[in-house]
């Protein structure tokens, strides 16, 4: 583990709530933690169910005039958007790393990444579309407009704090929709920094409300009963995403949902075995493992098993842990220590039925919640971490003999997020590619996120799609108008 470093001083945040496109101090606070040192870094504003009314009336009102606002009008003030938070790169990535852990280079990356959704969307808010047609019976046209949903609740995780929200703001305010962030409680200095950014580019009152608070239910459960409000968009996990769906189907509330994922990782035995390494440590690593499109299980031909399980161990045990803000760190801490606790029990129980340590294995000791960089070997098909998403640095390695076994396993989880494999035979490229179960597959390839392509999953890892030419149409309902 890197040597222990002093804290960098936190960089000016906004700590009020944004409401009425300024800052608000209700009252309750919180503490926000650096997962680093478990120390709290600043108390900020804890919304109350009586702030999520207000954001609420604010966005209703304002929704009317920034639907009449011209795309052009949109356009430009996302792009000036996009055009600050890049101004301001440093500040948001050493906000990320202090409130999240992940390595400044990583933060660095997120924001780049992050910001690209208000510039991609600024694009597409000049590009919604209709259409218009004669009738198949010549009786009369038919006239399809695209108009904005309307208020939107949006909720966000605490894996990548800016980027989480970049990729629902981006596309709702493109649309014409007004918008409610709750964002996540672990990590919500980077999107208020990010409010500020937006009011700072002469966003409207009441179009964008952030709403931090350490009591999600009570602040969502009233919005979502609220007939006013006209769409959710979450991401987080599968079980918190069930339990809103059920509330959202008492209204018929458009959802889209970005849920949880098994993300499978397979290397079948032509595979470039060197190419494959390198490509499992992006997908595993990004983020500390801490993604829902990261390499949870590695399926492995048993031809090629043992060479790629040493590649992989060798490289995983070269990687510098500590604190993001330290210098060549590669591995941050995770979020919390309770998650460090689950990253240890899965450990555990794959050791307990039989899978062994290649490398790591182990939590290491405080300040800070930090887990041993680890491959498992030989991982038995009974094993929990085989079915469950570990969100940590932990490579769980199992093997397969032949195609159809190797896509079996795959296939054989309740989500369908991302996958991954291995090849050089474009044929099996192609078929295995459409018959993987998943919303985005990598071939050859350890990352697949992209602004200009849709996420999302199937199965039990979601609804809708972000990100793409899709994306802005999760923000828009078709109008068909008949003529004569």
């Amino acid at each position: 583990m890197s040597a222990s470093v002093s804290v960098p001083a936190l960089p000016p945040v906004p700590t009020g709530l944004w409401l009425g496109g300024d800052q608000v101090h209700p009252g309750p606070v919180f503490g926000v933690r650096n997962p680093a040192t478990g120390d709290v870094l600043i108390e900020i504003a804890d919304a109350t169910p009586a702030d999520g009314a207000t954001a609420l009336a604010d966005a209703v009102t304002a929704q009317p005039g920034w639907a009449a606002t011209a795309p052009r009008e949109r356009a430009e003030l996302l792009r000036r958007a996009w055009e600050l938070v890049i101004a301001r790169r440093d500040e948001f990535a050493l906000v990320m790393t202090l409130e999240m852990g992940k390595p400044l280079a990583e933060s660095r990356g997120e924001v780049d990444y992050g910001g690209e959704f208000l510039r991609w969307f600024a694009e597409e808010a000049v590009r919604i579309g209709g259409r218009y047609t004669r009738s198949p019976s010549g009786t009369g046209r038919i006239l399809v407009t695209e108009q904005p949903v309307g208020p939107t609740l949006g909720i966000t995780p605490w894996n990548f704090p800016l980027a989480m929200g970049t990729r629902k703001i981006g596309p709702a305010l493109a649309a014409g929709c007004t918008m409610l962030i709750k964002p996540a409680a672990e990590t919500p200095l980077t999107m208020l920094l990010l409010g500020q950014v937006f009011a700072d580019a002469g966003l409207p009152p009441g179009v964008l409300s952030i709403l931090p608070t350490t009591n999600a239910a009570a602040l969502t459960t009233p919005l979502l009963t609220d007939p006013r409000l006209r769409k959710l968009t979450f991401t987080g996990s599968t079980a918190v995403g069930k339990l809103l769906l059920r509330q959202a189907a008492e209204r018929v509330l458009r959802t889209s949902m970005e849920l949880g994922g098994n993300a499978p990782f397979v290397v079948f035995a032509d595979a470039d075995v060197d190419a494959a390494v390198t490509g499992a440590l992006q997908a595993k690593m990004r983020n500390t493992g801490e993604a829902c499109t990261a390499a949870n299980r590695f399926h492995v031909a048993d031809q090629v098993r043992a060479e790629f399980t040493a590649g992989l161990t060798e490289r995983m045990s070269e990687l510098t842990v500590g604190p993001g803000y330290a210098p060549d760190v590669q591995v941050g801490p995770l979020i919390t220590d309770r998650q460090r606790t689950t990253v240890a029990e899965l450990v555990q129980d794959a050791l307990d039925r039989g899978a062994r340590v290649t490398t790591g294995g182990n939590a290491l000791p405080g300040p800070g919640w930090f887990f041993e960089p680890t491959v498992l070997a030989d991982v038995p098909a009974d094993a929990r971490i085989l079915r469950e998403e570990v969100f940590g640095p932990v490579a769980a390695i199992a093997g397969f003999s032949g195609e159809a076994a190797g896509v079996a396993a795959a296939n054989d989880t309740e989500f369908g997020l991302a996958a991954y494999f291995y090849t050089r035979d474009l044929d099996r490229a192609l078929r295995v590619s459409e018959a993987l179960e998943a919303g985005m597959v990598g071939v050859n390839r350890g990352v697949v996120s992209d602004v200009a392509a849709p996420f999302g999953g199937v199965k039990e890892s979601g609804l809708g799609r972000e990100a793409g030419t899709e994306g802005i149409a999760e923000y828009l309902e078709p109008k068909y108008i008949a003529l004569p």
